[in-house]
């Protein structure tokens, strides 16, 4: 008998406003429906979190893809990565400007290169030379990014963290074990408003922004890049599970770790984890400043085709 396939999808931790609730909640339900149905046809872990987390880049609500958020010359610069848990076999691109869903070229690095991952113009003269579709920067431009971005750049001595309750965006991702057991994990993002030319965060990074072992489990993570990174989050999540702690003492083990380490700048009210092989336990850490963020983290077991919002 097969393992009973199961994904986990994360729209990200930051505040969503109230117009963007509704919106958010929708997208989230969307990129778990469309992953699921790749599971319930017998499809790969792989698959099923590049389909999910695609959705979510074509989502203008979330930071990836179409609708990130610009950086301080006004243009996106997208990061992504993939990782399958049974060779540990990973992908990942970063500073992308004109590719839509950087979690598809980030499994093209994966599957065609040696390498785990590509960045800026060389990054973008391989995906011309495998034929990805490549798109004028301005198209992923979003209006609400422009004028988040313009806000932020004339208020932002007034702004007291890039953790402004009032930016709405952040990365998403999704983690996924399918019929055979075998786990993976995606991520993918825009970055923060404003951020620097060439800033890269944690999300392409393998072992920060996730990482995926069949013999462990898989991991999605969100929130302050340079903070997860000091603590290699993602692995070190699953470095506590090999200890032989439950998944939501794991991340538990891990969120202190990580207070420790940074401190209390940036807050842990913006970290958002999804752990397998236990997503019941799933842990999710947030300081609610609005009740509907929690919405936004939505777990499918297989029971329904509903999904199940905590």
């Amino acid at each position: 008998m097969g393992t009973k396939p199961v994904l986990v999808v994360h729209g990200g931790a930051w505040a969503i406003p109230d117009e963007f609730a509704e919106r958010s909640i929708l997208g989230v339900k969307n990129a778990v429906k469309n992953g699921f149905a790749v599971l319930e046809m017998g499809g790969s872990s792989m698959k099923a979190v590049e389909i999910a987390v695609r959705a979510l880049e074509d989502d203008a609500v979330f930071d990836a893809g179409h609708g990130a958020v610009l950086n301080a010359d006004g243009y996106v610069e997208l990061d992504a990565i993939i990782m399958n848990g049974k060779t540990l076999a990973a992908g990942a691109v970063s500073c992308i400007r004109n590719i839509s869903n950087p979690v598809t070229f980030a499994c093209s690095v994966l599957e065609k290169t040696p390498y785990v991952m590509l960045t800026g113009t060389g990054a973008n003269q391989f995906a011309e030379k495998l034929g990805i579709p490549q798109v004028p920067v301005e198209e992923l431009v979003t209006d609400h990014a422009k004028a988040e971005w313009e806000q932020y750049r004339k208020y932002k001595q007034t702004v007291k963290s890039l953790f402004n309750t009032e930016l709405v965006h952040d990365t998403v991702g999704a983690v996924a074990i399918d019929c055979e057991g075998n786990m993976a994990c995606a991520t993918s993002t825009g970055g923060i408003t404003n951020k620097m030319v060439g800033r890269v965060g944690d999300t392409p990074v393998i072992g920060s922004g996730g990482y995926a072992d069949n013999l462990v489990g898989a991991v999605s993570a969100t929130g302050h890049g340079e903070s997860i990174m000091k603590v290699t989050l993602a692995r070190l999540i699953l470095f506590h599970m090999e200890q032989d702690l439950h998944t939501t003492r794991s991340s538990m083990c891990g969120s202190l770790h990580y207070c420790a380490e940074v401190g209390e700048q940036p807050p842990l009210r913006h970290q958002l984890l999804t752990s397998l092989p236990d997503p019941v336990e799933a842990f999710l850490q947030v300081k609610l400043q609005r009740k509907l963020q929690i919405l936004l983290f939505t777990i499918w077991r297989g029971e329904s085709m509903d999904g199940e919002e905590l």
